[in-house]
């Protein structure tokens, strides 16, 4: 990598340190623990999974742009200015509860930043109703860094710091 190089990466960060917080109150668990395959074995991006602890609000992770939002309001995704895509998604199998139990509270395509209230649940309707609660926090493009830095023990939404991303 020459010097210019160098100076370039460090401007296209824009300031943004590479954490992650979470979106939600709970236990931070390995995403290796998720009872879905695509995110065991990280099909789609690595990260962690927080198993929630109660609340009704899922938070943004980091300031970016919510990319997509899912019809069912279940999942969603943001990319940071530094190019960081990070997906969230609420339960396993929540897809198949066609929205019940979510509600979008931003639109795709929405500035927002970290801390910013994205989706509204419903605990008790989820833990019910879903395969289960555990929410994977993932880095889908995470192939495009120099690593990633995982956290464990409890989390609280917009305050703990999940995960941290090292740039090239």
């Amino acid at each position: 990598m020459g010097l210019f190089n160098l100076f370039k990466g460090k401007d296209d960060k824009k300031d943004f340190d590479g954490k992650i917080f979470a979106p939600l109150n709970g236990k931070i668990v390995p995403v290796e623990e998720v009872p879905d395959a695509v995110f065991a074995e990280k099909m789609v991006g690595d990260g962690i999974a927080i198993e929630p602890s109660g609340g009704d609000l899922i938070l943004a992770p980091i300031d970016g742009k919510v990319e997509k939002i899912f019809d069912t309001n279940h999942a969603f995704s943001i990319v940071t200015d530094s190019g960081i895509e990070l997906f969230v998604h609420f339960g396993i199998d929540t897809v198949q509860l066609e929205g019940k139990g979510f509600e979008r509270l931003v639109e795709e395509g929405k500035t927002v930043k970290r801390g910013t209230p994205i989706i509204k649940y419903d605990y008790e309707f989820l833990k019910a109703n879903a395969k289960t609660v555990i929410t994977p926090v993932i880095i889908s493009n995470i192939d495009e860094f120099a690593g990633l830095e995982k956290s464990s023990g409890d989390a609280v939404a917009g305050e703990t710091k999940v995960l941290e991303v090292k740039f090239k």
